[in-house]
């Protein structure tokens, strides 16, 4: 169990940073910069406790005693509540110094705390906050046939969370390096979901605030034709080719269509059963396939940049997240078939 909790502690440090250089820095969080922030302490709350775990397991260093390490426990369950909230709740937020206020009191006074009685209550505290998450996951329910695999990965996560919980709450009466060890295995655990969860949809954070918007807010297409909506919406894509434009966005198109964002993305999730970008991005990868099988002399990066990607990067990876392959072993596997096309 201690070699494990050893490894997967460094996984989580260096899965840490890559999410810190990867999902945390692209544009997924432009109309959102209150969950990036708190997403990236999250992110360093976690990698201290991991740090604090490998050097007690490893070199015996009891950095698990020291101020840091309470702070930071403290500091997990209100940093991913304030980085999931704009996500999960379509009303309006507090002012951001008004939220950090409220939710860092407990870091504030966990110096002040008893060790006997700091950490059950960061785990009792953790718990509140996954009663909020729970009820915030339960209202998207409905949602569940859209993200079926993510729902399932996240939920492994939030049973992972729970479990930490009530193992912080009997941490007393476990001998010696156990609680660290699986406290070390869990955030490790939770980690590789993560990352596994994003390797499968990218853009999750983006299509999951998207939906909620639409959930929660009362219709706004009772006036609207939606039958002719969408068939104006299919022109558009399938003759006019407007997918192909790489600056093509919902307020672009809505006003195109004479609607509303809110109307565009409530009719797109509604009748087609998924979000704007989502649509978007499959629309240009079936282009990209056919492409791909059509022009054998096309670099792959070209294809990408014709069908409206903005780089190989965003290519790839709405390619492998639709297709399950990258590009190129696509047009291999395709070669036979595209040669009798």
């Amino acid at each position: 169990m201690t070699s494990l909790a050893i490894l997967l502690a460094g996984f989580s440090i260096f899965s840490a940073i890559s999410l810190a250089l990867t999902h945390f820095a692209s544009e997924l969080y432009q109309d959102q910069p209150m969950s990036r922030v708190m997403g990236l302490i999250l992110l360093v709350a976690l990698s201290s406790l991991q740090i604090a775990h490998f050097a007690w397991l490893h070199l015996d260093s009891e950095w698990v005693a020291m101020l840091p390490y309470r702070m930071s426990l403290f500091a997990v369950a209100p940093s991913f509540f304030l980085f999931s909230q704009p996500l999960l709740n379509a009303k309006a937020l507090p002012p951001i110094r008004s939220a950090l206020l409220a939710h860092a009191l407990p870091i504030a006074i966990s110096p002040f705390l008893p060790d006997g009685l700091a950490l059950p209550l960061a785990f009792t505290i953790g718990a509140g906050y996954l009663l909020w998450l729970a009820r915030s996951l339960h209202a998207l329910r409905r949602e569940r046939e859209n993200f079926h695999k993510e729902i399932l990965l996240l939920g492994g996560i939030f049973a992972i969370a729970v479990g930490v919980s009530a193992l912080g709450l009997a941490q007393a009466s476990l001998p010696g390096k156990l609680f660290f060890s699986l406290y070390a295995v869990a955030i490790g655990a939770a980690f590789f979901l993560v990352q596994t969860t994003l390797g499968l949809r990218p853009k999750l954070s983006a299509e999951i605030r998207e939906v909620v918007q639409t959930a929660y807010a009362n219709s706004t297409l009772t006036n609207v034709d939606c039958d002719a909506i969408l068939s104006e919406l299919n022109r558009l894509m399938a003759t006019d080719r407007t997918y192909i434009d790489p600056n093509l966005s919902l307020p672009a198109l809505a006003e195109r269509l004479g609607l509303s964002n809110h109307q565009l993305s409530e009719l797109i999730n509604a009748r087609l059963g998924k979000s704007f970008s989502r649509y978007l991005r499959e629309l240009r990868v079936e282009a990209a396939k056919a492409m791909l099988c059509n022009e054998p002399s096309a670099s792959v990066l070209s294809v990408g940049l014709s069908v409206g990607f903005t780089s190989q990067s965003n290519f790839y990876e709405a390619f492998r997240e639709i297709e399950g392959m990258a590009p190129g072993q696509f047009r291999k596997l395709r070669a036979r078939s595209c040669a009798v096309q």
